[in-house]
């Protein structure tokens, strides 16, 4: 009586297990079948957009803004000495 039991057991385990394994195998096939599909119907990547330099820098600021900058620290600075 426990022999089948047993047998049963087993036969189940490998009946499960083995579903599992078929169901993985068949989600990365499908998986790698899509990706595949994907990058085949991606359009190219667009060419980069080229900037044009006018000018000075924009990494220095012009004379007139440092000039405001001045004012604005010395002005900072008069009031909150109290």
């Amino acid at each position: 009586m426990s022999s089948t039991l047993l047998e049963q057991g087993l036969e189940l385990m490998l009946f499960g297990m083995g579903t599992v394994f078929v169901f993985l195998t068949l989600l990365i096939v499908v998986t790698g079948w899509m990706s595949s599909l994907a990058q085949r119907l991606e359009p190219p990547p667009a060419a980069p957009l080229a900037r044009k330099r006018r000018g000075a820098p924009e990494s220095q600021p012009s004379p007139a803004v440092v000039a405001a900058m001045t004012a604005a620290i010395h002005e900072y600075r008069k009031d909150s000495r109290h």
